[in-house]
């Protein structure tokens, strides 16, 4: 390969490196499934459509519906209910999972990713999700600790100062 063309994808890549560090990644995951190859894509919808307050009052993953949705953060949320959204309205940090619904050990780990509704952890009155049950099933080996770990690092990721 001649230098010009190594200078020329070498500047393309400086470019795309400084662009994707001036750009914040969204605060709320809206990361869903594509349907190519298994691949995701960001939406408006955040977690996937789950409902969030369902975690709390059902003990497990709700499909919502654009019946019962509602913006909150830039983000589109869906509930199973009327009586869902309004308890989101009323609190929603109460209800919102934490780092903005992407995986928790992800973020404790240095990183934005999707996450899977059925691998989740209640723990001290918050919702954790995670990227898969194998990941679920690392985090909680130390689920304290990389609480402590992705405390620190999220606002980073999202670039929040």
């Amino acid at each position: 390969m001649n230098t010009r063309w190594i200078r020329l994808f070498a500047g393309v890549l400086l470019v795309f490196a400084l662009a994707d560090s001036a750009l914040a990644a969204p605060p709320i995951n809206t990361l869903e499934k594509s349907g190519l190859l298994g691949r995701y894509k960001v939406s408006e919808i955040a977690i996937r459509g789950y409902d969030t307050v369902a975690y709390f009052t059902q003990s497990r993953p709700v499909a919502g519906s654009a019946e019962h949705a509602l913006e909150w953060q830039g983000a589109t949320w869906q509930f199973a209910s009327s009586g869902n959204r309004a308890l989101f309205e009323a609190d929603p940090e109460k209800y919102a999972p934490q780092y903005g619904g992407y995986c928790a050990y992800g973020v404790a780990g240095g990183y934005l990713v999707k996450i899977e509704p059925e691998s989740w952890t209640i723990l001290g009155g918050k919702l954790y999700l995670n990227y898969d049950a194998k990941v679920q099933s690392q985090w909680e080996q130390d689920i304290p600790g990389y609480i402590q770990k992705a405390n620190v690092s999220f606002e980073q990721l999202i670039g929040s100062d």
